[in-house]
């Protein structure tokens, strides 16, 4: 099939004119328009640059594709026609080394996930506004596609315009199996902006911004598994369906709690780990058990809390799940393979290892959380290799 002639991109801007400096790409929906998503611009953080892109098909006004009430089935030839044509105007406008994020509403959600999805590495994060991601575009959905590319998500209760269907299966994966640090937000209404859902957007491009100028970025998406020598090779693919997790702060394990028991005996174990000593967390909930190291690593991204040195720490018996902080390759890892998930801040307003580890259900799993979590302290100590 030959390449659709599209026409170079109709592009509104907005903000700084540096060259340099953050780009934000705002899609807008069906029966929208460019100039109608770049008024969200001025409501987002200075300093930054805004491109809004108009869509390169004329019918219903946005991402044609997706036209089955904003959504609909992706026809797989045009959608990789029209993401090689935003490719190759944004591979002009922002060469590699410049951070984007990806902003969508409605079809225009559809698209920048379709762009994520098919290279996570290319974006700094992605806001999926009332829309859905392209199940049917024939892209990979696998479990950690997304690892280490911050996501923002909003949707309506009421939202009539997008299959409820869809939208729940865009809110589960990207809340578990897709490995993105993912902040959510929910509210009551339909299929339109409200301005709390701007104020918290703005606030999370603002963190997730703030985050790649001072810290830098790590490469988002899947990655070969790596070695793990806590426990002697690779990480074991956990059993069974995926515990509930909060989506709201704090984060915490709902389902699926480990036996009081095995929390003890994996505390008994974690306090005897080499320089580890404990006491109540700075960082989570009352009654959680924080794990600190006074010599260790001079990297802050290595601990929860850098200033007091916890690298990790044990909720409460009702919940049984752990916070702690790994290297990215290992962070990547536990959510692929079904151990834990991201805290929802990792990569803004924390460490991108930032991790929640779910708490073992028997034996094997006790085994199994005990390494990654000797992995967690070797990464604290600055160690290469096993450090108990």
């Amino acid at each position: 099939m030959s390449a659709t002639p599209f026409a170079p991109p109709v592009v509104a801007t907005h903000g700084s004119t540096d060259p340099a400096a953050p780009l934000v790409v705002l899609l807008h929906g069906r029966g929208s328009d460019e100039q109608q998503i770049l008024a969200l611009a001025p409501h987002l953080p200075t300093g930054v640059a805004y491109a809004a892109v108009r869509a390169p098909i004329a019918e219903g006004g946005g991402y044609a594709w997706f036209a089955n009430r904003g959504i609909g089935r992706p026809q797989a030839d045009s959608l990789r026609e029209t993401t090689a044509w935003f490719g190759q105007w944004l591979d002009e406008v922002a060469p590699a080394g410049r951070p984007v994020v990806l902003v969508g509403f409605s079809g225009g959600a559809a698209f920048a996930g379709a762009l994520v999805l098919a290279d996570p590495a290319r974006y700094a994060g992605a806001a999926v506004l009332y829309g859905t991601l392209p199940f049917d575009a024939g892209l990979s959905t696998d479990p950690g596609q997304l690892a280490h590319l911050p996501v923002f998500v909003a949707q309506g209760d009421a939202d009539h315009v997008i299959p409820r269907e869809l939208l729940d299966r865009t809110w589960q994966y990207l809340l578990s199996e897709s490995g993105a640090p993912t902040v959510a937000l929910r509210q009551p209404g339909g299929h339109q902006l409200t301005a709390e859902v701007v104020h918290r957007l703005a606030e999370w491009v603002a963190h997730r911004l703030g985050h790649v100028m001072h810290q830098g970025a790590v490469e988002a998406g899947t990655r070969p598994a790596p070695t793990w020598p806590t426990l002697s090779g690779e990480l074991p693919h956990r059993t069974g369906p995926r515990p509930a997790v909060s989506w709201t702060i704090p984060q915490q394990q709902e389902s699926q709690t480990a036996p009081v028991e095995l929390q003890e005996r994996l505390y008994e174990h974690l306090r005897s780990l080499r320089g580890v000593e404990t006491g109540p967390s700075r960082i989570s909930v009352p009654g959680a058990r924080g794990l600190v190291l006074h010599e260790g690593s001079e990297d802050p991204q290595a601990y929860l809390v850098a200033e007091v040195g916890e690298f990790a720490h044990l909720h409460p018996a009702h919940d049984g799940s752990m916070h702690l902080v790994l290297p990215a390759d290992l962070a990547a890892d536990v959510s692929a393979k079904g151990w834990g998930r991201p805290h929802m801040w990792a990569g803004t307003r924390l460490s991108p290892g930032f991790m929640m580890v779910f708490g073992p259900r028997d034996e094997v799993e006790l085994a199994v959380v005990r390494g990654i979590v000797e992995a967690s302290h070797a990464y604290a100590s600055g160690a290469t290799a096993l450090a108990v």
